[in-house]
């Protein structure tokens, strides 16, 4: 199997706001594209694009092409099962196979494991009901994704050895990183002999517009690569990884990665220390660590578009810091026009209870309050 997969969480969209409403067309076109260029993975889940992205793997793939062709994953949603019943477990868990219209699935996860929803998988039995599943051919195998600690991703390994693939947050940006820990989590799957996927290799998209001196760095080794490009392929050449997802937008995107992924070679070292240099550049500028998943977007009694007004808020700490300009306030006003703004916040912090990166999001709001009305 080649080594990118196609995540189907940022699909195009007539209007980025509407993230229930997708581009069928346009996404049957990067679906064909990806085939016949010899990619076989897909990566979808219960929550993508407001529930959407199963539906739309079923018009797009598993409609129109053999099923044999391609290798799909999807994911039982722990964030929604906090409160819930072994019910609602198993519920969600068929709802999946009638959205997708599938027989069954390739690879299924338990969606962003960490401390907490390790919890709600214990209450909920949710291995044992996965591993019954599985013998009932439900999918062929089973691992988990994952947003903690080393220690936390140690004990869970330890306690469920069945596990046979990885998930985990990996790129340049985040690999010395004390919170996301990516180098240290990639250490501990190996440990345990587990093969990794890759999420998040652009950061949400961070990674591929750079700062201007981050920008010059890399340009110095490489003239003609792009910013994604250094992040894809620090991702694909870690020895243990299986698969790199991106999450892709466009056929440009995608024509982009799959000629990059096409035969991958690991970084040489003075490409990884380039790499070093332009994330210490990256790292020295205020700015939000969120990918754009999406998950604190479910709960907020508000309705605030939470990952718009932080991308808001980091590309306005981009311009200040390379031209000393305001740029970001007109498009936060118009955004705010339609939706809640961040000053709006409750507190509730059911966004921060959501979050697989564990941001102090109300905190966070009340900045880019400051910031940007």
């Amino acid at each position: 199997m080649k080594r990118l997969g196609f995540g189907m969480m940022r699909l195009p969209m007539p209007d980025p706001k509407v993230q229930g409403v997708v581009d069928r067309e346009a996404v049957c076109g990067m679906v064909d594209a990806f085939l016949e260029r010899g990619f076989t993975y897909f990566d979808t889940a219960y929550m993508y694009h407001d529930g959407q992205s199963e539906r739309i793997i079923r018009d797009c793939l598993v409609g129109r092409h053999p099923r044999e062709s391609f290798t799909l994953t999807d994911k039982l949603p722990l964030m929604l099962l906090k409160d819930k019943t072994a019910e609602d477990q198993a519920r969600i868990f068929a709802e999946q196979y009638e959205k997708a219209g599938v027989d069954y699935f390739d690879w299924y996860f338990l969606h962003n494991l960490n401390a907490d929803s390790y919890e709600t998988a214990k209450r909920l039995d949710s291995f044992r009901f996965l591993r019954e599943r599985q013998a009932e051919g439900k999918f062929r195998r089973l691992g988990f994704s994952f947003h903690d600690k080393a220690e936390v991703l140690d004990r869970i390994l330890t306690d469920h050895p069945e596990v046979e693939l990885v998930q985990l947050q990996i790129n340049y940006l985040d690999w010395e990183d004390g919170g996301v820990q990516s180098r240290l989590c990639y250490e501990t799957a190996v440990k345990h002999g587990k093969p990794v996927a890759v999420m998040e290799p652009v950061k949400g998209g961070r990674l591929a517009k750079l700062p201007e001196e981050a920008a010059k760095v890399l340009a110095e080794v490489h003239p003609d690569w792009t910013p994604a490009r250094w992040a894809i392929r620090f991702a694909a050449g870690l020895e243990h990884v299986m698969v790199v997802l991106s999450g892709m937008s466009t056929m440009e995107q995608l024509e982009e990665n799959t000629g990059m992924m096409e035969n991958p070679e690991p970084l040489e070292q003075a490409e990884l220390d380039a790499l070093a240099r332009a994330a210490e550049i990256i790292a020295a500028i205020p700015a939000i660590a969120c990918t754009g998943c999406r998950y604190c977007v479910e709960g907020c009694p508000q309705g605030i578009p939470i990952p718009e007004y932080f991308s808001l808020y980091n590309a306005e700490q981009l311009g200040l810091r390379q031209s000393g300009a305001s740029t970001q306030r007109e498009r936060y006003r118009a955004l705010a026009e339609s939706a809640a703004p961040a000053g709006e916040c409750l507190v509730c912090r059911k966004c921060e209870d959501a979050c697989p990166q564990h941001l102090p999001i109300t905190d966070w709001l009340r900045r880019t309050a400051r910031e940007l009305e």
